[in-house]
């Protein structure tokens, strides 16, 4: 790798071939690379932090008084968010009441929502009403 800051990968991806390194090979490189990745982090936070502190003086403000703010600022982002239920765990909704009963079978019943049964359509088709089947 030619400059430390160097973030577009190409020298990496285009010239490094890891195919033909070992595994202990691999998990020392790993090793390394995690280091790097751990010393770059470190020392750009301490320089965005620098920075923010100089434009926060700069305008006669600590970071503290800035950080201070930013809590209730994020409280009101993050307001609950309503959580999927996997399928099948959703709460079930009581059954709807019956409004409904089969003149012949009254273990058949119908809410008068949805689709209209057919022993309801029959009862309508011979010209009777339905508020003749009402529970």
């Amino acid at each position: 790798m030619s400059s430390p800051d160097r973030d577009s990968g190409q020298e990496l991806g285009e010239n490094m071939d890891l195919s033909s390194l070992s595994l202990s090979d691999l998990r020392r490189l790993q090793g390394r690379v995690e280091s790097e990745l751990r010393r770059r982090t470190d020392t750009t936070r301490r320089a965005l932090l620098k920075k923010m502190q100089k434009m926060a003086a700069d305008e006669g403000l600590s970071l503290d008084d800035l950080l201070e703010a930013a809590p209730a600022a994020e409280a009101k982002a993050e307001a609950p968010k309503r959580v999927r239920r996997a399928a099948g765990t959703a709460e079930k909704k009581p059954a709807p009441v019956i409004k409904y009963r089969h003149p012949e079978d009254p273990s058949k019943g119908w809410s008068g929502r949805g689709r209209k049964p057919q022993w309801a359509m029959d009862w309508v088709a011979q010209g009777k009403s339905l508020d003749e089947l009402a529970v």
